[in-house]
């Protein structure tokens, strides 16, 4: 009876200890190096003062973040000011053009949780770029090949491991010739965003 005891209590003890380690919370180390995400997305053409036709772009963004120039603790967290530079690569689905593809580089905040785990970030920034222009053949088409483009991104990400994080966001672009031409109708679009980066 006495070895009975013994073994449920040693059961239950080891039982015990194993949620209590299950509970506490996970913490991953800073993430103070340079990130490589790639993040796919759909953007629908939005608002007036652009283009009156209907476009919709297929955004595949390649980026490169480097280590943070800012971090310093804030409501319970961390919030860190860091640079990015991507690569655009936009097939246009709908629209009289087919494809964007240009650079842009965006200053990021974000604010990382205690543990690590969480980030939730705003980024804004700009570059340019070039496309298939067909504003002289269609009314509402853009009007040359090279472009300006200015960006604004939120969201938050999520660290599924030690190197690895999934984002999920809101994406807003501007593409627009900036008065070069005189057919310049420009582009407003947004849309959400799904990505999945890698620490280094």
């Amino acid at each position: 009876m006495n070895s009975r005891r013994a073994i449920w209590l040693v059961v239950a003890g080891l039982w015990s200890a194993g949620c209590a380690r299950a509970e506490e919370p996970v913490t991953f180390r800073p993430n103070l190096g340079y990130e490589l995400e790639m993040m796919s997305g759909v953007l629908w053409k939005v608002g007036g003062g652009a283009t009156p036709l209907s476009y919709t772009l297929v955004p595949q963004i390649l980026s490169l973040k480097i280590p943070p120039i800012s971090a310093r603790p804030w409501a319970g967290g961390t919030l860190v000011m860091r640079s990015r530079f991507s690569l655009l690569m936009e097939p246009i689905v709908r629209g009289p053009e087919h494809y964007y593809l240009g650079l842009a580089a965006a200053g990021e905040i974000e604010w990382r949780d205690a543990s690590g785990r969480f980030t939730a970030f705003f980024a804004a920034g700009g570059g340019f770029g070039v496309m298939d222009s067909k504003g002289y053949e269609v009314v509402g088409g853009q009007g040359q090949d090279f472009n300006l483009n200015w960006l604004m991104h939120c969201g938050a990400r999520y660290r599924t491991g030690e190197n690895w994080q999934v984002s999920a966001g809101l994406y807003f672009q501007h593409i627009s010739n900036k008065g070069m031409n005189k057919v310049n109708p420009g582009l407003n679009a947004l849309g959400p965003t799904l990505g999945i980066s890698k620490l280094f």
